[in-house]
């Protein structure tokens, strides 16, 4: 593969001119393509119009021609929005990294040790501890004859249906 040069670019700069005038430019449009300057530019034809290539800065660029002329726009480079991209986040580690030194920003933080018990806790005289009792109120004897009614009645009930169940079952039999 031999080096492009001036001559090359300029080959190829009349390739591209004439496969525009072959498109179906005029002799106006012509005069009108892109400039090569001296062989800074490197063209090659697509079907949209010309693909331009600026040797000194790598740029690409589309050029397609419109009522008014030629009309070179510069295709997106990836590169140069990674670059941003990793260019921000640098600055913001290095803002990042400023807070940190500047020293702990965390509030309600402090360097003394917290005490061992509750200030928040009821104070309790000391003899009530070892006297601690659960007081549960027992039912009076009228609650135990309302109870004692209801499970009499409950157990007459279930001794009457066993009967009419042994009686229907001997019946059948």
């Amino acid at each position: 593969m031999r080096p492009v040069t001036s001559s090359t670019t300029s080959w190829l700069a009349l390739a591209a001119f004439a496969a525009a005038m072959a498109i179906g430019g005029d002799l106006e449009a012509a005069q009108s393509t892109p400039d090569s300057e001296n062989g800074r530019y490197s063209m090659a034809p697509i079907p949209e119009g010309v693909l331009r290539l600026d040797t000194r800065t790598g740029t690409v660029s589309t050029c397609t021609k419109n009522g008014i002329g030629w009309a070179c726009y510069a295709v997106p480079d990836e590169r140069t929005a990674l670059d941003a991209e990793i260019g921000r986040l640098q600055a913001e580690v290095e803002r990042l990294k400023g807070q940190l030194a500047a020293g702990p920003t965390v509030s309600g933080k402090i360097d003394e040790a917290l005490p061992k018990s509750d200030p928040l806790k009821k104070a309790e005289p000391k003899g009530a501890e070892g006297e601690r009792k659960i007081e549960i109120p027992l039912p009076s004897d009228q609650d135990v004859d309302r109870v004692m009614s209801f499970l009499e009645r409950a157990w007459r009930r279930l001794i009457d249906m066993a009967n009419r169940v042994q009686k229907d079952v001997s019946g059948k039999i």
